[in-house]
Parts: C-alpha cells; structure tokens; sequence
C-alpha cells in the first residue's frame, strides 16, 4: 500500500500545494494561489488546478490537510481559517464525485505528525505527538501506530487548554512576544541571533510555558517521541534550556529520561502527511 501513488495536498490560508508520493519519494511539488476571500467554488477551482496537474490513471487515492475541525467519517470541513466562504464544506464527495478515486481529508497538524511519522524523525515509532508552533500550537495524535484524532476531530488541540489567564496558545505560540509583551516576534528573533540578553530572556520565558505544554502532552498522551514544527521551533535553540529545565517538574520523572523531543528537519510535511492519510487508513 505505501508504495502506492497518491495525491497529497496541503491547503494553506494563501496557497495550495500538492505532490504525487510514491513510498518515500515525490515528485515537483504544484503550487497555486488561493482565492480566500472567494466563493466556495473559487477555491474549489483553485483545488482542482493542482490536482488536475497531478493525477493521471495510476493514482490511487488523495489526501488533504486543512486548517480547520474535520468530520474525517465523512469528509466534511468546517470553519477554515482565514477562507471565510468554508463554513461547511462536503469536500470528500465533492472531490470523489470528480475524480473517482477516494479522498481523505484532516486536519493539518494531524497531517503534519502523519508526515513525520511515516517520512521523519517519527520513522519506526509506535506512538508519537506532533506539536506544531507557529501562529498558533496544535497537536497531531499517533498512538498504536495510528493516527488518533478524536470523535470530533478534536484530539490534539491542547493550545485550547485553561492556562494561567489565558489559554496554552496564547504563550505557546509565535503570538507569545506580542500576546504577553506587546513585542514583534520577528525583532525579538534577531535580537535574539545578535545575542542580546533581553531577547534571550524572553526566549527563556517562552521556553518555560513550552516546558509546561510538553508536560501536558506526556500527561495526556505518553508519546514515545515529540517532534516539534513550525516557526518557533526553529528557535529551539534559544529556548530549549528552559524547557528541559520546566520537565524537571514532571512527576515521573523516568518518563522525562526516556521521551525523545526532536525539531521536525521535514520539508513538506503537511503535504507528505495528507497523502499519508491512505496508508493510515489502510491499517
């Protein structure tokens, strides 16, 4: 079955991408621009492009990622950011109608730890939690060897979680520097890179409430590995200490000892993720 050829697709507030996967290869990578603030059909079209410049006779199936809550049973996405006209959105029957081959659909940051577990650092583990940190935190599921996402699609959006006087994503994120101290996360990285000691100490702050965010995935899921994706985890290295040192609180502490947390290395993983959706759905 993984060395079947399937479409993945990633769909992005701006962008579409896509791929043909063929076991651990894929082909160019098609790219189109999204009309967001279209009709449901505008984007659909823009959908249909990239995959009309992908599929041929041998492909078996396509994979989507979105941003948005999903029902994975039957296809169906709802309220995707920053598209307003995608409230509900039958998009499985909509694309099996046209294509004739079966569609899944997720959620991105599922796709995103399918793609690390079958393509990344995630490769050979049974259980795995990928946390990905930009905009906002968002969590994917795998457990058994297969990616758990919940009743609702909901398994995983530990950034909703209470905490402190907000919630997780609020100092989980790339928003944390302008949430907390009304400061641009951008400026704060550079300060950062030339070693400026006020950055660096904001780093270390963040990497306090990353440290708890982790100790929340433990408690919750026991994964053998966490890879961690997104903009703010390529400042792992500014703010690692002060994670490692907020596990020091994990009450067992033989699980800290054993937890693998690595940075994705993964280009394209949502793509690679999405097409990944068959394989997983195989098991």
């Amino acid at each position: 079955m993984e060395d079947a050829k399937v479409i993945g697709i990633d769909l992005g507030a701006t962008n579409i991408r896509g791929t043909v996967v063929t076991g651990s290869t894929f082909s160019d990578i098609v790219s189109n621009r999204i009309h967001s603030n279209g009709s449901v059909e505008d984007v659909l079209n823009d959908i249909y492009q990239v995959v009309d410049a992908l599929i041929d006779n041998s492909i078996k199936a396509i994979g989507i990622g979105v941003p948005s809550v999903v029902d994975v049973a039957e296809g169906i996405v709802y309220d995707v950011q920053h598209i307003p006209s995608w409230k509900e959105v039958h998009l499985k029957s909509i694309m099996e109608a046209r294509y004739n081959i079966p569609v899944y659909v997720n959620n991105d940051a599922n796709c995103f730890a399918l793609g690390e577990f079958y393509f990344g650092k995630g490769k050979g583990s049974e259980s795995l939690t990928g946390l990905t940190l930009g905009t906002g935190l968002g969590a994917g599921i795998i457990t058994n060897g297969k990616l758990y996402s919940g009743y609702n699609c909901g398994a995983g959006e530990i950034g909703c979680l209470n905490y402190l006087d907000e919630n997780l994503e609020f100092y989980c994120s790339g928003s944390f520097f302008q949430n907390v101290h009304q400061l641009d996360g951008l400026k704060v990285y550079e300060a950062a890179q030339r070693g400026e000691e006020p950055a660096l100490k904001l780093y270390a702050e963040l990497g306090k409430h990353i440290g708890e965010a982790i100790k929340i995935t433990m408690y919750a899921y026991d994964p053998q590995v966490i890879i961690m994706g997104g903009s703010v985890s390529q400042a792992y290295g500014y703010f690692h200490e002060a994670m490692w040192a907020q596990l020091k609180t994990f009450a067992y502490q033989k699980s800290v000892e054993r937890i693998r947390i690595e940075i994705s290395e993964l280009e394209n993983s949502g793509i690679l993720g999405a097409a990944a959706l068959f394989y997983d759905a195989g098991k």
